[in-house]
């Protein structure tokens, strides 16, 4: 009669992932950011691997932690079969849904400048249809199920090429009515409120640097974690706000808004495709890339 025998248990997957993150970034809240958790339940996911080994993984202190030389030597092994089992189920969902095609792009992007556009692309690429994932930081193609991706970036992310859909002017703009009411009551629009998105509050000041506007301070004002938001807020006349020219120039031609200064700034960073550096991947989505960067207002390039 064969005999059974227990077999060891295997450590938890997702103690793994968090272990494998956190090593990577040599950052808990890093790693919580990538896999959308929090720091905490990255620290509690890798005190089980390590109470299941029976050694710890990281060193601990006040400036942040440091991998174990046991845990630096098992980092690039994991990390590539984390690598490959992403690869392995990016396959399957190829081809069990061949027609679907994934994309992740800043909020903003995804709701100001992507959604407006999607009718175009559906109607470009009959054959396929548009997931859009709203996130603040890019993806890591080679963890996560998505194709390609839309953000604002001055650089190609590891891993990814980048192609420019053309650099943001950034100027101040409000609502038509709040400055014709400002003009006639006498005021300029500085003394107006100003409105402020979260990420980019400091392009206030790198315009105002530029335009040396006397009394605007730029450390005042309402703040708004989404652009969104902010924009809305600018159009029902609550004050002004630092536009970027790819997120508000519908609003501008639709009289929504108005700029109020000639005095247009280069923004830091540049909207972008971005893909994975994989020569196929870029082959396919050639025709894709060069119908956004039409509907961008760019000449087409090759991915």
């Amino acid at each position: 009669m064969p005999a059974y025998t227990s077999r060891p248990k295997f450590p938890s997957l997702n103690a793994l992932k968090a272990f494998e993150a956190a090593a990577r970034h040599q950052s808990f809240t890093k790693a919580a950011q990538e896999l959308h958790v929090t720091a905490g339940a990255i620290a509690q996911q890798i005190k089980l691997l390590e109470d299941w080994l029976g050694c710890p993984l990281f060193q601990r202190s006040a400036q942040g932690i440091k991998l174990t030389p046991e845990a630096q030597q098992a980092l690039p092994p994991l990390s590539a079969a984390f690598d490959q089992l992403s690869a392995a189920v990016s396959h399957l969902r190829q081809v069990n849904t061949p027609t679907e095609i994934s994309i992740a792009a800043l909020p903003s992007v995804a709701l100001l400048w992507l959604s407006p556009r999607l009718p175009a692309l559906s109607s470009a690429f009959p054959e396929h249809y548009f997931s859009v994932t709203a996130m603040e930081q890019p993806p890591n193609f080679r963890r996560e199920p998505y194709d390609l991706a839309v953000f604002y970036v001055r650089d190609a992310p590891e891993g990814m090429v980048r192609i420019g859909l053309g650099r943001d002017e950034l100027f101040p703009v409000c609502a038509p009515r709040l400055l014709a009411q400002a003009q006639s009551n006498g005021q300029h629009w500085s003394s107006l409120r100003l409105l402020h998105d979260t990420i980019w509050r400091n392009y206030w000041q790198l315009w105002l640097d530029e335009a040396r506007v006397p009394g605007v301070q730029p450390a005042t004002g309402a703040e708004f974690s989404l652009y969104s938001m902010a924009r809305q807020a600018a159009i029902d006349g609550a004050g002004v706000l630092m536009g970027r020219s790819s997120l508000i120039d519908d609003a501008l031609q639709h009289g929504l808004l108005v700029p109020v200064s000639e005095l247009r700034v280069p923004a830091p960073d540049e909207l972008s495709i971005l893909l994975p550096d994989s020569a196929p991947s870029s082959a396919q989505f050639r025709p894709l890339v060069s119908r956004l960067q039409a509907l961008a207002g760019q000449p087409a390039t090759q991915a």
